[in-house]
């Protein structure tokens, strides 16, 4: 079990690229904002997931745009700050551009850190669903290396567009705002309760849900889902052993 010892930030869900040019500049400029805030305290910086709408590492070119946040990134990694980065659904196709550039982890399933002395299972969110067949297929359709590489003979300019037409159906389009269901429906608390049959965990930590969290699942184990940069520009703070959700305000300071 790999073990984080400092001050920890857990962002996820920022899909950069939606719904325009214009909105997403904006957004990534808050968040820019943001991680000048951490940039002193933090040890380490973990991005949940979908962190992009849409990314796919090329071999010889970096998909246009996001430069500030990039180079953000890359000033935190040159100060120290240990970046963990976790694909989720919308950024599978990372590979090695954000080791090379900014010596970032990269996990592509979720895994169990000791933070501070808490036992905490993190991932992205998606695919908990056992009976999710079809989201299943699709993924592994996805990431099958032989697709992959058929997907990268495409020129840029039309994976983009595929890639984007496809993004309209995720949630970073839906007017609607997510709310909690009941248990039965909400997938990753079910997950959660699996583990907790086999496991002892202190905190559960995921994205993909866009809906900030922290819910009890016992009285010594919460599941904390860090919400999105779309609505709610939330992330999860760790310092010691307190765990909070909080949320970065438009005026851009922590709150």
């Amino acid at each position: 079990m790999q073990e984080l010892n400092g001050s920890v930030y857990i962002v996820s869900d920022c899909h950069f690229g939606v719904p325009d040019v214009q909105a997403s500049k904006s957004r990534e400029a808050l968040f820019c904002r943001f991680l000048d805030d951490i940039k002193s305290e933090a040890n380490f910086l973990i991005l949940l997931g979908d962190i992009f709408d849409y990314w796919f590492d090329y071999k010889e070119v970096v998909p246009k745009g996001y430069v500030r946040l990039l180079g953000k990134l890359a000033e935190l990694s040159d100060a120290g700050v240990q970046i963990l980065y976790f694909t989720g659904n919308h950024d599978m196709w990372i590979k090695d551009y954000f080791t090379q550039e900014l010596n970032a982890k990269i996990y592509r399933q979720e895994q169990t850190f000791l933070i501070n002395g808490k036992i905490c299972r993190m991932g992205h969110g998606d695919g908990l669903n056992p009976k999710d067949y079809g989201y299943k297929l699709i993924k592994a359709i996805y990431a099958c290396p032989v697709n992959r590489f058929l997907y990268a003979q495409l020129h840029s300019w039309l994976s983009f567009k595929i890639a984007r037409k496809i993004s309209k159906t995720s949630r970073g389009f839906n007017p609607e705002v997510e709310t909690l269901k009941d248990e039965t429906k909400e997938y990753i608390i079910q997950h959660a309760r699996h583990v907790l049959k086999t496991e002892f965990i202190d905190y559960f930590i995921y994205g993909h849900r866009h809906l900030p969290l922290n819910y009890p699942l016992t009285d010594k184990t919460y599941y904390l889902n860090c919400g999105d940069w779309l609505r709610y520009f939330s992330y999860i703070q760790i310092k010691n052993t307190d765990f909070q959700l909080k949320t970065f305000s438009i005026e851009g300071n922590v709150s």
